[in-house]
């Protein structure tokens, strides 16, 4: 009998219109070391190994492959250096850069690239299609920070983009080292990708704010002689975003919310729970304003789809398979399944499960469907046992208590996987070493079991959250590195800079404390009212006069320098000065290395 033929048309398009590759594919960061390293991955260019289920090794070959490329004629996209694709739309007077990667460093380099092979054209614009950070954080490798050209975005941008990479920054890099494996080696026993792109670069990242707002679907502009036709999409991948179409290049770009994978409801990292329902809606739409006047659709991600059959039969796949995850677990939840039980049995119709690019590489449809459940019913599943349970530690003691000691309970995590139960293995024995960090034969064992679950895992995010627990059972917590440039402060507005202070009070030693402080901007003219009052920082804009037990005068910059420096000299102040000094003593310094796998 002959074997049926291998399909190879996603490799054929990740390969289409190559121009040119960056040898060697090592980019060197700015403070030392390397940003990112394409060449890292050539491992993957060989057969596979029985650490990687076939599938996940397909696709980390094609996230793997890099270079620059043609996506039709006046687009060109750089692919594999980094998480995230650059885009580059060539204009009247040189070119717009669409979503500059995650680091300055790669950034530079792609433009580079780019620019050795068209031609050492002026960017003229740069859009960002949403505020995750590897579609803004390389900005400044392609742009000054003092820049005049236009920065487009959806609207609310800004509102998102400091949300989740400051507000809640710290937890989501931390939680974003498992999910990325970062920390591990570049091999079969390691990191062979993410899934959505071969991993996130550690370089510099910064951020400028958009200085062009996009607001409406169907709004239109002209970008240095280039027509786009926008569509918002909010709430889809992220909570701003927006596709466009370039009309007179018939060319389509679904920014990050149609892939070839199944995405994320709700990222391992942590974020806003997204919006299926309305995620397909967007696709829907997307197909109905656009699809019969573009020959090529692309993303923020992955490689292009041509021809206009196949970009929509593409669309209709993702669209369908976001509505039913989503409509599938409304169902179940209104006839009493909780988001973990509507999980463990979810078939997907066998039309959508046969698709690679419905393949849970970097999203799965466990964790999307409790993401799912999450949006609509939250944590809790209504069970009473579940309302008031202690927290890991308290119930690993408990449990260990039952079994017998710590010893007894890694003779049961031993036993049941030895009999091929994996998941309740890795459940008793995180009990374990939750019960007791310091017993080396519970790490050890739990280690090895999270291997065992990494190595089949077909969904890459998951099989780098197993691996790092596993590594970090064996060794020291790595420190994360995190190289923020100046300028992203220098973006956020004057209340998001008074957030990250509101956010870092400890409130139990800020109770007995109370003061007040009036901010008055020479810059701007803005005049905000701050008040420190039971434990909580308020601050909000104002036009009246108060009094204040301190009186500040400066500009938007004295205050980042106030804030870094905490003196006075730029600024001018009435009042008790000291008031400032007492409030920097209230803030707490966030832990980027805090422990997971153990207590």
């Amino acid at each position: 009998m002959t074997a049926a033929p291998v399909d190879r048309t996603d490799f054929e398009n990740a390969e289409r219109g190559l121009i040119a590759r960056l040898i060697p594919g090592v980019i060197p960061a700015k403070n030392g070391g390397t940003a990112y390293d394409a060449d890292s991955f050539d491992f993957l260019k060989g057969k596979g190994a029985d650490t990687v289920p076939p599938s996940l090794w397909r696709q980390s070959q094609l996230t793997a492959i890099h270079g620059l490329y043609e996506v039709c004629e006046g687009v060109y996209q750089v692919r594999g250096l980094d998480i995230s694709n650059m885009t580059l739309i060539e204009s009247d007077n040189g070119v717009i850069v669409v979503d500059p990667l995650v680091s300055t460093e790669t950034a530079a380099a792609a433009l580079g690239l780019y620019r050795a092979n068209r031609g050492d054209r002026e960017v003229r614009a740069v859009i960002y299609t949403h505020p995750h950070a590897d579609h803004f954080g390389g900005v400044l490798g392609v742009v000054d920070p003092d820049t005049t050209v236009p920065i487009i975005a959806p609207e609310h941008f800004m509102e998102h983009a400091i949300s989740e990479n400051v507000y809640a920054g710290t937890a989501m890099l931390r939680r974003g080292m498992y999910y990325s494996g970062a920390n591990l080696p570049r091999n079969p026993e390691g990191v062979v990708g993410m899934g959505l792109g071969p991993i996130a670069s550690a370089g510099e990242f910064g951020l400028l704010p958009p200085t062009l707002d996009i607001t409406a679907t169907g709004q239109e502009e002209d970008i240095d002689g280039v027509r786009f036709i926008f569509q918002m999409t909010p709430g889809t991948e992220a909570p701003a975003e927006m596709n466009f179409l370039l009309p007179d290049r018939n060319a389509l770009c679904m920014a990050e919310n149609a892939c070839h994978t199944l995405h994320n409801i709700l990222t391992l990292r942590g974020a806003q729970v997204r919006d299926s329902r309305m995620w397909s809606r967007y696709i829907a739409e997307a197909i109905e304003l656009f699809a019969e006047r573009a020959d090529v659709v692309f993303a923020s991600h992955h490689w292009p789809t041509w021809g206009r059959e196949n970009l929509v039969e593409f669309l209709t796949q993702q669209r369908d398979t976001y509505a039913y995850l989503h409509d599938q677990t409304v169902r179940r939840m209104n006839q009493g399944e909780t988001g973990s039980e509507i999980a463990e049995d979810f078939p997907l119709a066998p039309d959508l499960a046969a698709q690679w690019n419905n393949r849970g590489y970097y999203g799965s449809i466990s964790h999307d469907v409790k993401a799912i459940y999450q949006r609509y019913l939250g944590w809790y599943d209504a069970n009473p046992a579940h309302l008031w349970m202690h927290p890991p530690q308290e119930q690993a003691t408990r449990y260990v208590q039952l079994l017998g000691g710590v010893d007894a309970t890694v003779a049961k995590v031993k036993e049941f996987a030895s009999s091929g139960d994996l998941r309740f293995a890795a459940e008793l024995g995180s009990h374990a070493v939750f019960a007791d960090p310091s017993h080396a034969e519970a790490k050890k064992a739990l280690a090895l079991i999270l291997e065992r679950l990494a190595y089949g895992s077909e969904n890459a995010t998951w099989r780098n959250c197993f691996l790092t627990g596993a590594f970090e059972l064996r060794n020291p917590i790595p420190h994360t590195l995190l190289t923020p440039s100046p300028e992203m402060a220098k973006a956020m507005s004057i209340t998001q800079l008074f957030d990250t202070l509101s956010l870092n009070v400890v409130g139990e030693r800020a109770w007995s404390e109370k003061f007040s402080i009036s901010w008055h901007f020479t810059d701007s003219g803005e005049n905000y009212r701050m008040e420190l009052s039971h434990g909580a920082l308020i601050h909000y804009p104002t036009t009246r006069d108060h009094t204040s037990d301190l009186d500040v005068t400066l500009t938007k910059l004295g205050l980042l320098q106030l804030i870094g420096t905490g003196s006075f000299d730029n600024v001018q102040a009435k009042g008790d000065t000291t008031v400032w000094k007492r409030l920097t003593g209230l803030l707490d310094k966030s832990d980027p290395d805090f422990a997971i796998v153990t207590p």
